[in-house]
């Protein structure tokens, strides 16, 4: 088969590419620029995605699409105008590659959406959960979030998508135009919607988590008690192959973890001892955590390491008979080995 894929030199692209190539396929990367290139594949430069990128070239005899390319969740956005911003790729990028992909004949596109689709947060657990005070809308009153910890204990493909935020609402829409292409064209499109994904070359948060516990900075996380779902890039890369390639999957949306969820504390000492140091985590209560990030407007820093995410991946297991293989350990191990080597 031909797979052509999107964000090919990116954290997950580069090893999607490359488990490709050790199962005998055959891939063709397209990044924006020329200057972009993926060892051992063939590159095709795009520029920009948008609505009216040029897909001709990089379509030609392929069967399959991976769209990983996106326009990425930020912290702090200086867009003027974030949505629009996120709607140009995510939205209008990702309609005009499948459109141009069933013209093209290509069979399947298998897209790497987002669990932000679903939601922020999960329940925590009963002795963690806040009550979370938001402002009413035109007053100085207060009222209940409509997600105080979290209005269910999991995620499942079946919850009715509550995205918060215009990186969330972007996803949520390109995953709304490729149903609609796959129902005037026929092409065939499966979602996966991933939590926090990390492994080897992993950026952002976890790059940050992993720094700190090389460092030995204490942290005031002993008393968190929260659970998240992780995503070994090793299992996504795995998953998304088998979304590919498996009949089953046309038309269906996939939660996918490592299936074996965690603690923030537990996690920081897993990586501790992955990476032969000691875990240096002090108590302090969570609510005092949450008021030291709202006056530094940290609140959203805060509450990744105090709240809960979790998601249901029975409906893959159960229609592809997929299992991941790396376990949660091996995942960490494999992140702070890479961790080690690589930092100066």
């Amino acid at each position: 088969m031909k797979f052509l894929i999107t964000g090919a030199n990116g954290f997950v692209g580069k090893q999607l590419c490359a488990e490709l190539l050790r199962h005998g396929q055959s891939v063709r990367a397209a990044v924006r620029t020329a200057n972009s290139p993926v060892e051992n594949i063939e590159v095709t430069a795009v520029g920009s995605m948008d609505g009216h990128t040029d897909w001709t070239h990089a379509l030609h005899s392929v069967d399959v699409v991976m769209h990983l390319a996106a326009r990425v969740h930020v912290m702090k956005d200086a867009a003027a105008d974030p949505l629009a911003e996120f709607r140009k790729v995510n939205l209008h990028g990702t309609a005009n590659l499948a459109q141009q992909a069933a013209r093209a004949g290509v069979k399947r596109l298998v897209y790497v959406s987002s669990v932000k689709v679903n939601g922020e947060s999960t329940l925590s657990p009963p002795s963690t959960r806040p009550l979370v005070l938001s402002a009413v809308e035109g007053s100085g009153q207060a009222k209940p979030s409509p997600r105080g910890g979290g209005e269910q204990a999991i995620f499942t493909e079946a919850d009715i998508p509550s995205p918060h935020d215009p990186y969330a609402v972007s996803k949520l829409e390109a995953e709304q135009a490729l149903h609609r292409v796959a129902q005037e064209t026929g092409l065939e499109v499966v979602v996966i919607r991933p939590p926090l994904v990390y492994g080897p070359g992993v950026k952002g948060n976890f790059a940050q988590m992993l720094a700190v516990v090389a460092l030995g900075i204490p942290l005031p996380l002993a008393s968190v008690r929260n659970q998240r779902s992780l995503l070994y890039v090793g299992n996504l890369v795995d998953a998304l192959i088998v979304c590919a390639t498996h009949l089953s999957a046309a038309g269906q949306t996939y939660l996918v973890s490592d299936g074996a969820d965690i603690s923030t504390p537990d996690l920081l000492r897993r990586l501790a001892v992955a990476m032969e140091v000691p875990p240096r985590l002090f108590p302090c209560q969570p609510s005092l955590l949450r008021l030291a990030g709202k006056l530094s407007g940290k609140s959203e820093q805060i509450e990744r390491l105090l709240g809960s995410l979790q998601v249901d991946s029975d409906k893959i297991r159960r229609d592809l008979n997929w299992q991941p293989p790396y376990s949660l350990q091996q995942g960490l191990q494999a992140t702070a080995d890479w961790y080690r080597n690589t930092r100066p």
